[in-house]
């Protein structure tokens, strides 16, 4: 089980309509999407569980792409831990 992290999200984002965007590659074990304390919003970023093959089929088709207006970045939340340091 792998765990991505996803970056960009628009503020209207629902864990409903990101499981399903992400569904199309395999199925999600689990989703945090950070919400705003006060206004219940989207903060922009999300955590999702997948399998392996599933994951990285998902990250080659997700990273980049629009939603809306927005670009989202789509990558192993490992990879993007290590690249900050």
């Amino acid at each position: 089980m792998l765990t991505l992290s996803v970056r960009g999200l628009p503020r209207n984002m629902t864990e409903q309509a990101l499981t399903e965007m992400f569904a199309a590659y395999g199925r999600v074990h689990g989703i945090h999407l950070s919400r705003d304390l006060f206004t219940g919003e989207c903060r922009g970023f999300a955590e999702l569980q997948m399998e392996g093959h599933e994951a990285r089929a998902a990250i080659a088709a997700l990273n980049g792409s629009f939603h809306g207006n927005e670009s989202i970045r789509v990558g192993l939340k490992s990879e993007l831990r290590s690249r900050r340091r």
